[in-house]
């Protein structure tokens, strides 16, 4: 057989794997669209949800008839096809899933697909966790945080309750908050996309165990490291509030100590299952934990 016949035959699977790639991408297009499309009709109801936090801030701020605005006539519009865009993204996950699992599935063994797939479920999961978390949790102090500086005036409060209106004084300016929707959306957006995105550190560093990437002694090493990041992170992705900061820290730096936790049982099956195997070699093991202890490096050099 010529050269040009072997690459012939070579690149047939290659187009038979391209061919089934934009097969699989095609379906994750549709459904997402038909998600969107979902999303879009009941866009102002998910609005609405997504104000909760902001509208009953307002409330216990003394306003009783919370008040939105939009200043473009198609700013109301493009709020909504921002938030079905993220509404049909989440509908559509486990159809983009599936297509990915069947992509992939066909070349992994068994052994790998049980490990691969629990991790498929469980990313989804701690997403709505985290972003659960940010919703119900985090956003209701950042934008209690935020609102708390300014006061709503008396007369406002007058005019919408039906009482009598103060009389005008010839001094001061009052400062009234008129929130616009597209702005208040977007820090809620970005704090769940955030928290959704925190949750998944056990995910991704028990992957990485799994792949030999990472170790549960190396994640032990690295705790100081982890701590400094993670009060990076905490201080970019939340209010310049240091309640709102400090539980952002302790839950995600609780995720690094769970995914340390989930790693060592990784390795503690892995090794169970090479022992079983006859691959594993305790007394090497035992000299390589030797080596790496000072002690006994410390002992080597005297003998020497």
């Amino acid at each position: 057989m010529s050269n040009t016949d072997e690459l012939e035959d070579s690149s047939a699977p290659l187009i038979e794997h391209l061919a089934e790639l934009r097969t699989r991408l095609i379906r994750a297009l549709i459904a997402f669209i038909i998600g969107m499309v979902i999303c879009f009709s009941f866009g102002g109801a998910i609005l609405d949800f997504l104000l909760i936090p902001i509208e009953n801030t307002m409330r216990d701020l003394g306003n009783p008839n919370p008040v939105m605005q939009y200043t473009a006539p198609q700013e109301y519009f493009f709020t909504l096809i921002r938030i079905s865009m993220v509404g049909g993204l989440a509908l559509a996950f486990p159809v983009i899933a599936h297509q990915l699992w069947r992509f992939v599935a066909p070349g992994l063994y068994k052994n790998e697909k049980n490990a691969f797939l629990p991790f498929l479920i469980a990313s989804p999961a701690l997403f709505l966790l985290g972003a659960a978390f940010a919703h119900f949790v985090v956003i209701p102090l950042a934008m209690a945080f935020f609102l708390g500086f300014a006061d709503f005036p008396s007369f406002v409060s007058a005019i919408l309750t039906g009482e009598e209106v103060p009389q005008a004084t010839d001094k001061g300016i009052d400062i009234v908050f008129n929130g616009k929707v597209n702005e208040t959306l977007d820090i809620t957006l970005k704090m769940i996309v955030a928290f959704g995105l925190c949750f998944q550190l056990p995910v991704l560093l028990t992957l990485m165990g799994k792949a030999g990437l990472a170790s549960a002694d190396g994640l032990r090493r690295t705790r100081k490291y982890a701590v400094v990041g993670i009060l990076t992170v905490a201080a970019l992705v939340t209010p310049p509030d240091v309640t709102t900061q400090l539980i952002l820290f302790i839950v995600v730096y609780g995720l690094y100590e769970i995914s340390i936790f989930l790693v060592a049982r990784v390795e503690k099956k892995r090794e169970e299952r090479l022992r079983e195997e006859g691959y594993y070699d305790d007394e090497e093991d035992e000299a390589e934990q030797d080596f790496d202890d000072p002690l006994m490096a410390e002992f080597d050099e005297d003998d020497k």
